[in-house]
């Protein structure tokens, strides 16, 4: 029931998110240890002192010297996987908006969006009514399961299956932009079939992955024994549930293969798709989704979609059952009572990724608002936290950078004027996205019931779905957001060529208006910097300035493209990540590109914007040098090692120390503004620089 595509193949540079990843089921975690709501944000300063480790030479290991006494005051809270100054301010951004809904539940003479997201936690919060439950609210979805007579009818109830809830039912479908045309939604099919977080987590046969799948079978077991399910039955089940996922796993492209955009779009007709995917009826199921008569469509890995056909015509009927119950249950747990909840945690959370508890359940509650009506919550967050003159700081910053990234690209000594042309044209039709939409979601339609925590969540989904659905054979609503304004994060979208800050991301210490400029630009800055370079990064660059996929380079300006590209590749591949486990530099170099160019971009323009003022050492630091520190100090932060393993497989970011001694290493700024001399650590021979 939580929407959690976890699987489906949507190309990533679509949208190329800044700094937190997203590879677990649950949503992204915050935590702390304060137990009221806050009624005003706290604050922290853009550059503090306290978080050095003077002990360190900065030339050395410019990380440690920036974030070593961060990392010893901020240990890793006991239901995190991870704890940096991200997660946080996300953290500080949900207990201020615990005081929010707290509030809207309190008030007397309500809006209507004060009582849907006051009433929606309420609901979440009453965890003694939702244990009471149980099983109950899926009770009935299950029975259906049980009952299906024949594998013919167990094919047809996929597409209501998958239209009423959205959990991993071998594959799912949802309208996005069309490569062809971003100006035209077209519907994708994609894989949406696996449990655990990628397909290697099945292929690999190390002794660590053999322990993972055991754990997984056990915790598929234990899931359905919850649902129901006889002990030594649901055993069986979760051998065959491994047994199905295995097959799905082998036919999926692999994480770097999804990197690349031609590789998960193949345009095609409902007629031609019967022909390599023929077992489903596929004009009855779009209808079913809300797309009758449906002519076109993308077909995200067909090979993919055959092994689902293989399986559906295979597989024994009680094997398909059994993994479609499994699937019910598993999405579902977060919102049943807390036997469900827990075990979905411990296995997701607790051995995936290390996380020794399960968050309060007001910080559940809060996320849980957040990501249902998102933009009802965000616009009392914006009200609160959010001036004008804050927004026009930003928008100015932004301009600024992008002003540098003219300059970058009319320099460049490797790429041909034809090339140039086309990227400033990009450049220039980039929009940006500042704080908060324009025009509110319209959430009239949704009905929140006091007391219905599990209901309001399935009508939630399914506004949301109805709401995406509709919008195929419509133009393209360019003023949309892909995050809500509280998130602690920023994106690109390649289709749509925007950048977005959210109001959440632009609090102190991300973002701080006490504070100079210098760490400002190195912070904010080099996100702002960051976003802009996915445009131009090794996925981003195959997208024209209207968000068409369309290859707008000459040969020659491809191939010095992917000589610097490789440069970054190879340092990266050289830092390791956890253990034994080295960068696996060909998923994250889009990330290490636009950490490399985005500090660049933003150095640029705080040495422009600052030119006529006369700067002066603060803290015992030069103008320069409280950029660079600045810049390193939003990345301040400890891992669990089973989050970095869990990491290593799926996250296209590189790990947080390498996010910052790679991107100075590579600046020869950096080496003049701390005096390092060659051969030390944070000074390379052989810098590496696409933009």
């Amino acid at each position: 029931m939580i929407l959690r595509f976890q699987s489906i193949c949507v190309p990533a540079a679509v949208l190329s998110l800044a700094f937190l990843g997203s590879s677990a089921p649950t949503l992204i975690a915050q935590t702390g240890t304060a137990a009221k709501p806050l009624t005003a944000m706290p604050y922290s300063p853009s550059l503090d002192t306290a978080n050095l480790d003077r002990s360190i030479d900065p030339c050395v290991d410019f990380y440690k010297f920036s974030c070593g006494g961060w990392q010893k005051n901020n240990p890793i809270p006991p239901d995190q996987s991870s704890w940096d100054v991200y997660s946080k301010l996300a953290d500080e951004n949900n207990q201020f908006l615990w005081g929010v809904l707290k509030e809207d539940g309190a008030i007397k003479d309500r809006t209507p969006v004060q009582q849907k997201v006051g009433d929606y936690f309420a609901a979440c919060m009453d965890t003694d009514a939702i244990d009471r439950l149980g099983a109950e609210p899926i009770a009935s979805a299950m029975s259906r399961l049980d009952a299906i007579p024949s594998r013919s009818s167990l094919i047809t109830h996929l597409a209501d299956l998958q239209h009423l809830s959205s959990g991993s039912y071998f594959f799912a479908s949802l309208p996005l932009q069309d490569p062809d045309d971003s100006n035209t939604i077209l519907v994708w099919l994609g894989p949406n079939g696996l449990g655990l977080p990628d397909r290697d987590y099945y292929l690999k046969t190390d002794a660590k992955s053999v322990e993972t799948r055991a754990k997984y079978v056990a915790y598929v077991s234990q899931m359905l024994v919850l649902a129901g399910e006889a002990p030594t039955l649901a055993a069986a089940h979760a051998a065959d549930v491994l047994k199905i996922e295995t097959v799905l796993a082998q036919a999926s492209l692999s994480q770097v293969d999804r990197r690349d955009p031609y590789k998960t779009f193949h345009k095609m007709t409902v007629a031609q798709l019967n022909k390599v995917s023929g077992v489903i009826d596929w004009p009855s199921y779009f209808k079913t989704q809300g797309a009758p008569g449906l002519a076109t469509l993308n077909l995200a890995e067909p090979e993919y979609q055959k092994a689902v056909d293989a399986e559906l015509q295979t597989e024994p009927l009680d094997a398909l059952k059994a993994y479609l119950r499994f699937h019910l249950v598993t999405s579902a747990a977060p919102i049943l009572s807390s036997a469900f909840s827990t075990a979905e945690f411990d296995f997701y959370r607790g051995y995936l990724r290390g996380t020794k508890e399960q968050p309060p359940r007001w910080k559940r509650c809060v996320r849980a608002v957040d990501g249902q009506l998102g933009e009802a919550l965000g616009q009392e967050f914006v009200r609160r936290t959010f001036s004008p003159e804050m927004k026009q700081k930003t928008v100015l910053m932004t301009a600024q950078i992008e002003e540098q990234m003219q300059i970058e690209i009319e320099q460049l000594d490797w790429m041909s004027d034809s090339t140039k042309k086309e990227a400033l044209r990009k450049l220039h039709a980039l929009r940006n996205k500042v704080g908060y939409p324009d025009q509110w979601r319209d959430y009239s339609a949704l009905a929140i019931t006091p007391g219905d925590y599990f209901g309001d969540t399935v009508k939630a989904e399914r506004f949301d779905r109805s709401r995406e659905w509709a919008k195929v054979g419509k133009p393209v609503n360019r003023n949309e957001w892909g995050m809500t304004p509280p998130t602690v994060n920023a994106y690109y979208d390649a289709q749509m060529n925007d950048i977005n800050f959210p109001a959440g991301v632009l609090q102190p210490p991300l973002y701080d208006s006490k504070m100079d400029d210098a760490p400002n630009y190195g912070n904010t800055g080099a996100t702002i910097g960051h976003e802009l370079t996915h445009g131009f990064d090794d996925e981003g660059r195959k997208f024209d300035y209207q968000g068409n996929l369309k290859d707008w380079w000459t040969p020659d300006d491809a191939k010095h493209f992917d000589e610097r590209i490789g440069c970054v590749r190879d340092q990266y591949a050289q830092y390791i990540r956890v253990d034994d486990i080295h960068i696996n530099s060909k998923l994250t170099s889009g990330e290490d590109v636009a950490d490399i160019g985005g500090t660049l971009l933003a150095y640029m323009a705080w040495k422009k914007a600052t030119s006529s003022d006369k700067l002066q050492p603060a803290d015992g630091f030069s103008p320069d040098q409280r950029f660079f520190v600045g810049m390193a100090q939003w990345a301040c932060g400890n891992t669990r090692p089973e989050e970095e393993r869990a990491n290593a497989v799926t996250d296209p970011h590189s790990p947080l120390f390498a996010r910052i001694n790679g991107v100075v290493s590579d600046m020869p700024e950096f080496s003049k503004a701390f005096s390092c001399k060659a051969g030390q650590p944070m000074v390379r021979a052989k810098v590496c620089k696409v933009w």
